[in-house]
């Protein structure tokens, strides 16, 4: 949940492509329509029926606060939102997907305040409730916030040199974004105590694709671009399909056996009312490429 050592690492700024509208190099691909938000922290753009944000407070290594976190949260709501597109992808800069949270935002903060106004809340609600799937490309630091962030969505991938990690003890805290209940899942009850308990054992991209937290790995310079291309093929399938798919997947992790096939089964049977159940099936006795109408 919290910025770390790691953000002092660093003196200089992300390159100036990075930091502007260029987005990377695909710049190329990028779509602006006239009511796109002016954000400040984050840039958006979309590629076909992807949606890209990407974090973008390079001298702060995309550390975590207040008004990134809103701006997070409306870009995530309008591409909900938005039927033209089927799935989005989060990333960060090459050096940090978010080293974690701003500590001089919140080291004043009292209990009091933060229990009534349930400080942290409007970090996690927005990609809690997301139906379509987000994808995490995760280069370098994904730390405290970071690492929790990555864990909200649905897919990680990550950078050859990504590090991940929940050091919040060394601050007298502890996770707050669900580190110690995403991250316990992921990696099972003594990775996720090592290193929450000790703040300073952090997983590197393969061993975290050991554990199971990522997918898969690749090189830094590829990273963006292979979740960009997992979530095209995620927005080429039925749109209805891809929900009911990612909630039954989800489920997973609050029922128990037993309640969780009852809830697959039913939703599998809820598909044979959709218009994409009947051409997916149609096209495969035919032999031919089917052609999602997302209904």
């Amino acid at each position: 949940m919290f910025r770390t050592l790691a953000s002092r690492q660093f003196t200089r700024p992300v390159l100036a492509a990075r930091a502007s509208g260029a987005l990377h190099a695909r710049g190329a691909f990028r779509q602006v329509t006239t009511d796109t938000p002016a954000y400040k922290m984050i840039l958006t753009e979309t590629q076909g029926r992807v949606a890209i944000v990407t974090l973008n407070r390079p001298k702060a290594l995309n550390a975590l606060c207040s008004e990134l976190f809103h701006e997070i949260n409306d870009a995530l709501l309008r591409f909900d939102n938005d039927s033209s597109i089927g799935a989005i992808v989060l990333t960060g800069s090459d050096r940090a997907f978010a080293a974690g949270a701003d500590i001089k935002e919140m080291k004043d903060t009292e209990f009091i305040g933060n229990y009534k106004n349930n400080f942290l809340a409007h970090w996690t609600e927005q990609l809690g409730r997301m139906r379509k799937p987000v994808v995490a490309a995760v280069n370098g630091y994904a730390l405290g916030g970071g690492c929790e962030l990555a864990m909200m969505c649905d897919i990680i991938y990550a950078g050859e040199k990504a590090v991940f990690g929940q050091p919040e003890i060394n601050l007298g805290t502890i996770p707050g974004a669900g580190g110690t209940q995403r991250l316990t899942r992921a990696v099972g009850k003594s990775k996720a105590m090592e290193m929450i308990l000790t703040g300073s054992v952090n997983l590197d991209a393969m061993e975290a694709k050991t554990y199971g937290l990522v997918s898969a790995v690749f090189p830094p310079e590829r990273l963006v671009e292979e979740a960009i291309k997992t979530a095209k093929k995620i927005a080429a399938k039925g749109a209805v399909s891809v929900q009911m798919a990612k909630e039954a997947v989800n489920q997973a992790y609050e029922l128990n056996l037993s309640s969780g096939l009852h809830f697959e089964r039913r939703l599998f049977q809820a598909t044979f009312a959709t218009k994409d159940q009947k051409e997916g099936m149609d096209a495969f006795a035919g032999k031919r490429k089917p052609n999602f109408v997302h209904e």
